[in-house]
């Protein structure tokens, strides 16, 4: 039994409607999202999965994985892709204090903001709480820093070892439509579903007219 909705429950979108959970569009646009990278090898394998389906896409990244692997942060910037903190250590904010959270989260933002630098790059203010779990008064002092909450409309399970590879795939092909927010991730862990769904799943949107595209300032509303 899965511990997690495959698709978010329309009643905690509206109860949490302060958060951004789906982008509905008219030009059938998808907002695939990577968490937990850059790693060596993975990152590098989903840029090339994106690039051969002219995709584009959200990272959401770990600050001590950017400091760890520099070169892959640039390499994810420099091929159009856009980037979104996720804490500096992946902490669960239900089990941390809001200072301390909101420490680890500001670690971040600085790396981010000194390797966005060295590119010219304007970084977005786009936060992920790792395990979508935050408290209001965390998630209260992020957004009145100028950040917008990203959470998901689809989760493909990548991460779950107890799921098949093709039921990973089906998370996605029987849930998406316009306007959803998909997370993967860029880990070790997620490889083995990752490395099967991916390749079907941007070819599967390919086929049915669908665009994979950033998140940026543009295309993200506010949230009170």
């Amino acid at each position: 039994m899965n511990l997690y909705w495959v698709k978010t429950n329309a009643f905690i979108r509206k109860l949490f409607s302060n958060y951004i959970w789906l982008l509905p569009n008219n030009d059938k646009k998808i907002y695939l999202t990577f968490d937990d990278g850059p790693i060596p090898e993975i990152t590098e394998w989903i840029l090339e999965e994106l690039r051969i389906h002219n995709a584009k896409a959200t990272f959401f990244c770990i600050g001590k994985n950017v400091e760890a692997n520099p070169e892959l942060f640039e390499k994810i910037v420099t091929q159009g892709h856009s980037i979104g903190n996720h804490t500096h250590n992946h902490l669960n904010g239900w089990k941390s204090n809001t200072s301390d959270y909101l420490e680890n989260f500001q670690d971040c933002e600085k790396t981010l903001a000194r390797c966005s630098e060295k590119l010219n790059y304007a970084l977005p203010k786009f936060f992920r709480p790792p395990y979508g779990k935050i408290k209001k008064s965390q998630a209260k002092k992020i957004k009145n820093k100028g950040y917008k909450i990203i959470m998901w409309d689809i989760v493909s399970g990548d991460f779950d070892r107890n799921i098949s590879q093709e039921k990973c795939l089906n998370n996605i092909i029987k849930n998406i439509e316009a306007g959803s927010i998909v997370v993967f991730h860029d880990s070790l862990k997620a490889y083995r579903n990752l490395k099967y769904a991916l390749p079907k799943v941007l070819a599967y949107l390919q086929d049915n007219n669908f665009k994979c595209v950033q998140l940026d300032t543009k295309n993200v509303p506010a949230r009170k």
